[in-house]
């Protein structure tokens, strides 16, 4: 299935709510603590490149 949301529409919705740069990490660490096999891919599914992918997975632990 071709990914629909691009990544920038993912940041604008949350922005739309409310979430700023750290919040926004934080629900990146929350959801890779919990589930981090669904957090690489949802990471995935968004397009990211591998390296991309890494280095956000990275940052969330």
């Amino acid at each position: 299935m071709q990914n629909q949301v691009s990544v920038d529409e993912w940041v604008s919705m949350f922005r739309e709510i409310g979430l700023d740069e750290k919040t926004m990490m934080r629900w990146h660490q929350v959801f890779e603590a919990r589930h981090p096999e669904a957090h690489r891919s949802f990471l995935e599914w968004l397009g990211l490149s591998p390296e991309k992918i890494e280095e956000i997975r990275k940052k969330s632990r």
